[in-house]
């Protein structure tokens, strides 16, 4: 879930899709809350590789191989070359408990009040079937479910949130890192707190979201400012590592820095979202434009809404925005451009690609954005064709879509195999098709296609995929992973 937010944000969401009220008490200490019905528990998930073993509350364990050894040399550059990465995922901070609370209304945006808000309701801590894991639980989740090892690097505090967060990775299958700071933490033990999200939902299932974060001068955990040698050990024996623009709300930008230029010396693929912080820290201090930079610079696979391309590039067209992204990136290998309802874009330097979003009816959008990219993550570790990348992630973010909040309640597989089998597209193909005429410079251009088309045909030099070949090769991959899966557990 996006949060940590520079101020209140709010979205909102048809009335017609909104929750039943029905369910709801108004019996609360303070007016302004509603009880909120707590979110329903999946089944445990296991992988076969846990990486968590925990002697107190919040001690993490590094990751290692089966026999103990870091399996890498010195590379002839002076960079260190991994001979195995048994890990496919790792997330950089961003780890948060939400507590999600329903209320008459949304609170005023004024800081003042906001912050008189948050202290009233961080008095007590409210019942646990308002916590749900939120931030990269999201996306490492979804990538879970999806098959993936992953494990989480960041820091939770030795409390019961943290406790809670930890228990909700473990029984995901998720393994964890601490990023404790070191001889550098500060002795105040709210430095060292769990972050809390709390995200409010009024009647009408607008959302808004705050934290201690948003009230902060500077990042929460700015006295963690080295990656110890369990940390690097995560990041070198990992495919990926993603990372958003809410890490900046945890670390400083020296740091971020200093963590993306090690794993592009490891050979670790650099994913980043910068999401809704990427406005703010375009325009931010000097140190946190340099970050970003550095950012849009290295990284592997940038992901992007189309407002977001824009915004960075100044060019409407997102297929045109995600080309120069790419002439200005120093390894970027994919621009991903997220198109809400109308589905997404990959772009590379030899050619565009383009899938239709599923028609689903949309309860909630939080938590979509995590699960897409936890899905491109498994295309880009499987060598899949890109456009089944694109559409396993569309599936995947609709799924989740279908339900109601993030953390646990994100896309199971057998959901997403149920979508795909019912290959319902939003009808958008000639919309795509005219977005792609206007880049007549374009390599190549695939189009998934809901329609029946036999493979190299071809319409205004598009290449269509038919969507019934697209799933027939992405069934029997999710088949697989789930017998792993439950081989393993």
């Amino acid at each position: 879930m996006y949060h940590h937010a520079f101020a209140l944000k709010f979205h909102s969401f048809s009335p017609h899709y909104a929750l039943s009220l029905s369910n709801f008490s108004t019996q609360s200490p303070n007016p302004l809350l509603l009880n909120f019905p707590p979110f329903a528990r999946v089944p445990n998930l296991s992988s076969s590789v846990c990486l968590r073993c925990r002697s107190s509350a919040a001690d993490l364990s590094p990751v290692r191989y089966a026999d103990g050894s870091s399996s890498s040399s010195i590379g002839e550059n002076g960079g260190i070359v991994v001979a195995e990465k048994p890990i496919d995922v790792a997330t950089l901070g961003n780890l948060c408990v939400d507590i999600v609370l329903s209320v008459h209304e949304l609170p005023p945006p004024t800081r003042g009040e906001r912050k008189a808000l948050m202290d009233e309701l961080s008095l007590s801590p409210p019942d646990k079937k308002y916590w749900e894991a939120g931030g990269n639980c999201n996306m490492a989740i979804a990538a879970a479910r999806l098959g993936l090892q992953c494990v989480a690097i960041g820091h939770v505090g030795d409390e019961i949130y943290g406790e809670f967060l930890l228990d909700v990775l473990h029984e995901e299958g998720i393994g964890t890192v601490a990023l404790d700071g070191g001889t550098n933490a500060k002795d105040s033990s709210s430095y060292r707190d769990t972050l809390i999200c709390w995200v409010l939902v009024d009647p009408l299932q607008r959302h808004g979201f705050c934290s201690r974060a948003d009230f902060k001068e500077e990042p929460a955990f700015s006295w963690i400012t080295d990656l110890s040698d369990e940390v690097k050990m995560a990041i070198r024996q990992s495919k990926v590592l993603f990372c958003n623009g809410y890490d900046f709300d945890d670390f400083s930008p020296s740091f971020i820095m200093s963590t993306i230029d090690y794993a592009s010396q490891v050979g670790t693929a650099i994913f980043f979202d910068p999401g809704p912080r990427g406005k703010s820290l375009s325009k931010g201090t000097p140190d946190e434009r340099k970050a970003l930079a550095h950012f849009l610079r290295m990284s592997d696979v940038l992901l992007l809404t189309s407002e977001e391309a824009e915004g960075l590039t100044g060019i409407r067209n997102p297929v045109k925005a995600g080309q120069e992204i790419l002439r200005n990136g120093k390894g970027t290998k994919w621009v991903i451009v997220k198109m809400g309802a109308k589905g997404s874009i990959l772009v590379t330097k030899s050619s565009v690609s383009v899938a239709p979003a599923f028609k689903v009816e949309v309860i909630d959008t939080v938590g979509c954005g995590d699960s897409f990219v936890a899905a491109i993550a498994l295309g880009y570790i499987r060598n899949m064709p890109l456009v089944n990348t694109l559409t396993i992630a569309n599936a995947v973010g609709a799924a989740t879509a279908m339900g109601c909040g993030a953390g646990r309640n994100v896309a199971k597989r057998q959901q997403v195999m149920d979508l795909m089998k019912a290959s319902k597209l939003n009808d958008e193909e000639k919309f795509f098709e005219q977005l792609l005429a206007e880049n007549p410079e374009s390599p190549r251009i695939n189009l998934l296609s809901k329609k029946i088309i036999k493979d190299g045909s071809s319409k205004q030099e598009i290449e269509t995929i038919s969507m019934e070949k697209v799933v027939s090769e992405l069934l029997p991959e999710l088949e697989l992973e789930r017998c792993c899966v439950k081989a393993s557990s």
